[in-house]
């Protein structure tokens, strides 16, 4: 999982300031949707960068529920060199009771890499727009490897499916997002890659975690530290968890006694696992595309209500029928011109495991395909031109100065800003769908 989360990256979330170490151990419409069993949602757990609509570097940080402090200095604490850090952080982690003997071995021929600061700061001056994203997501090759794959791994999945709930076509459709089935597993020296996000400082408190977490790992017997490969940003193996969410959610797949992210069974399992403990609803699509009624009401864009209401309001199934108590959101991912979609409880859950709105239509699409379903019936408004992520930091301006405030200046058209458009658009006769482009908001960008 890669950014954003992870998430979706994927990919996002804070982290306390101080390190965190002691971590925790170790798509059908007719049936009555059942819940998994649920307990609270897991923060995005993607490390391996990701497309979102706005590409900007999503790495995505696990949340820091139930662990305990290892460390107290401050995230912006100013070191003179990257032998200075590394020594502190091995004083400060071993008092705090991480295992000394495995530390300093990890972090005996620990360096510096400048491209992983690098790659943890570029920013993409332009956007996506979602058909980019999401096509490329269920490309035709991508889905005719992932039917491949399901029907190699079929006991696997669906074992993983029976016990937990997670669509087997979900977990194929992650496992090809995040590794290209396990052909991308990222070659980074994962030390040397955490260690330089830690001793750049703007995400030490993640490293650092990260880091403790792999010596954790290490220590009960999960995998040895030549296996620590992945991508710059702390992925891991064939679904690419991060270390410390791999800690607390990893699975033993195959039943041989250890935990393993590079283990093809114990990944697998451990995704549809993970999906589960999210709260992944039994018979429920993560979306169903959808037809607006003519004068339909787009001020309800966003709101959640069950899947009948929004049939009594008069939208109508475009593919896949809908039924049902089940909550769900109107979402216009290419605003009115574009496709209308009913986001439900497990479109939310892949969100999970990267919170990138693209990514979980990315993974959704993907699976439906492997199951042999149809692609979207909408076609996209491929007229539309994104702004620059210089306009959109104008558009932010501006829209805030006129009384539409979009909660900040950060040159991400995020839902903050798409919403105080969709003000704006309401106040000045346009459709308030909320989508952001040269036509809607090209005039508001100067």
């Amino acid at each position: 999982m890669q950014k954003k989360s992870m998430i979706k990256p994927h990919y996002k979330s804070a982290l306390s300031m101080a390190v965190v170490a002691t971590l925790l151990a170790s798509c059908s419409s007719t049936p009555t949707p059942q819940k998994s069993p649920e307990r609270k949602p897991i923060q995005v757990v993607q490390a391996t960068p990701q497309q979102p609509i706005i590409v900007t570097k999503p790495t995505k940080e696990p949340a820091a529920a139930t662990t305990t402090t290892a460390t107290t200095t401050p995230d912006k604490m100013v070191y003179g060199s990257f032998n200075q850090w590394r020594d502190d952080f091995i004083r400060r982690a071993t008092a705090s009771g991480v295992n000394g003997t495995i530390l300093n071995n990890l972090m005996a021929t620990a360096s510096l890499n400048e491209r992983v600061i690098e790659l943890d700061r570029s920013q993409a001056e332009f956007s996506k727009m979602p058909w980019e994203y999401v096509e490329s997501a269920a490309s035709s090759n991508r889905i005719s490897q992932g039917k491949n794959k399901l029907a190699e791994n079929l006991s696997t999945l669906a074992s993983a499916e029976s016990l937990y709930g997670t669509p087997k076509e979900i977990t194929t459709a992650i496992w090809g997002m995040e590794s290209s089935f396990g052909a991308g597993m990222g070659s980074m020296n994962l030390v040397n890659a955490l260690s330089s996000l830690a001793y750049d400082g703007r995400r030490r408190s993640f490293a650092e975690n990260q880091l403790i977490a792999m010596v954790r790992m290490i220590e009960r017997g999960d995998v040895s530290a030549s296996q620590l490969q992945g991508s710059w940003a702390g992925g891991m193996g064939h679904t690419q968890f991060i270390p410390s969410t791999w800690l607390s959610e990893g699975v033993d797949g195959d039943n041989d006694g250890r935990k393993n992210p590079w283990q093809r069974s114990d990944a697998l399992t451990s995704t549809a696992s993970y999906l589960a403990n999210a709260g992944w609803v039994r018979g429920l699509a993560p979306f169903y595309e959808v037809r607006l009624p003519a004068g339909f009401d787009y001020s309800l864009l966003g709101k959640k209500q069950s899947l009948d209401a929004w049939k009594n309001l008069g939208l109508l199934a475009a593919g896949e029928p809908f039924a049902g108590e089940a909550q769900a959101e109107l979402w216009l991912p290419a605003g009115a011109n574009g496709p209308a979609l009913l986001l439900t409880k497990n479109f939310e859950v892949i969100r999970v495991y990267n919170n990138s709105s693209s990514y979980a239509l990315g993974v959704a699409l993907l699976a439906k395909r492997i199951a042999g379903g149809d692609n979207l019936l909408k076609s996209w408004p491929r007229h539309e031109q994104p702004l620059s992520r210089t306009q959109v930091q104008n558009l932010q301006r501006n829209l805030t100065a006129q009384g539409y405030d979009t909660q900040g200046v950060d040159g991400v058209a995020g839902s903050n800003t798409r919403k105080a458009f969709a003000r704006w658009q309401a106040d000045n006769g346009q459709i308030p769908d909320g989508f952001i482009s040269q036509r809607t908001a090209g005039n508001l960008a100067w």
